[in-house]
């Protein structure tokens, strides 16, 4: 069979690629010889996929349904791989082969054209908070975990850089970049954060309703994680007359819900969307960074 990678995933890594980087021209034959060392039998790639690693539906020689990833280094794959041994398959989705390759991982199959996104609004966020708070989990002693600290102080470089060169995000940078430092003076708890949690990273399954997919995992404060779920459907919020105000209400409705302080949600909010819409602008998507950073200025 061909592995050929999606469009979705083609466009994604290529805005990240470093100069050099082979890994989408090596991915077929990595596949292939993933799928052999393993005797499974494929089904199909899955499109339009993610957009940091290749997924391709299995069946594992005795017949069960499983899906095989596989990710480049810079998707940090075997940090993945130790968050999901932590979990143990509370709130998300399991490992469930005993040897290890680099780079790829086989996981237990949930219904990959299944998420919380497809339940109405309220519902989805329901369900998507009460997914998340199970993650949430004291990080393992002598941790490889990046930090929120860690992982923000790279995206505020690149922030501060492609301000540079657009006048007009710059104030909107700076207010981001203030409330990042105000953040991080006095973090209220260190916790195991799925680091990429939206409502498309949660899927139905078998042995529990929902199960987060997908993490890209960090170690840091609650409030970072929920922060990405606040903007979901950023499309439907912007499109509406009352976006600004029903963003309010879902800040606070999720905060109150799983118990974390407003403010700061609504910090690492503002930061996560400025440096989303940064990002967009930095590689040539506009649409998306109008959108972002339109949202960001809800929030400033």
């Amino acid at each position: 069979m061909a592995f050929a990678p999606p469009q979705r995933l083609v466009r994604a890594l290529g805005e990240t690629a470093p100069d050099g980087d082979d890994w989408l021209e090596k991915l077929p034959e990595a596949a292939r010889q993933a799928v052999a060392l393993r005797e499974l039998t494929v089904e199909r790639v899955q499109v339009p996929g993610g957009r940091s690693s290749l997924v391709v539906l299995v069946r594992r020689p005795d017949g069960t349904p499983a899906v095989l990833k596989l990710a480049p280094p810079r998707a940090r794959p075997e940090s993945e791989r130790a968050a999901l041994a932590h979990w143990g398959g509370a709130g998300t989705v399991q490992v469930v082969e005993p040897f290890m390759t680099e780079g790829v991982l086989l996981l237990e199959r949930l219904h990959p054209d299944v998420s919380v996104r497809s339940l109405p609004e309220a519902k989805a966020l329901l369900e998507a908070a009460g997914t998340l708070r199970r993650l949430w989990v004291e990080p393992p002693g002598e941790h490889v975990f990046e930090t929120v600290a860690e992982r923000t102080g790279r995206q505020a470089e690149a922030m501060r850089a492609t301000a540079s060169g657009f006048a007009e995000v710059a104030v909107l940078v700076d207010t981001a970049l203030a409330a990042r430092e105000g953040l991080l003076a006095d973090p209220p708890e260190q916790r195991l954060l799925h680091g990429t949690f939206r409502q498309s990273k949660v899927l139905a399954g078998e042995r529990m309703p929902w199960l987060a997919v997908g993490p890209d995992p960090v170690v840091g404060e609650c409030a970072f994680d929920l922060a990405r779920l606040v903007r979901d459907r950023v499309e439907d919020l912007i499109a509406s007359p009352s976006g600004a105000a029903t963003t309010r209400r879902r800040v606070k409705r999720l905060a109150e819900s799983l118990d974390v302080d407003q403010g700061r949600l609504r910090g690492w909010a503002l930061f996560r969307a400025v440096e989303s819409g940064v990002r967009a602008l930095r590689v040539g998507r506009g649409k998306d960074a109008e959108l972002l950073l339109e949202f960001a200025g809800w929030l400033a």
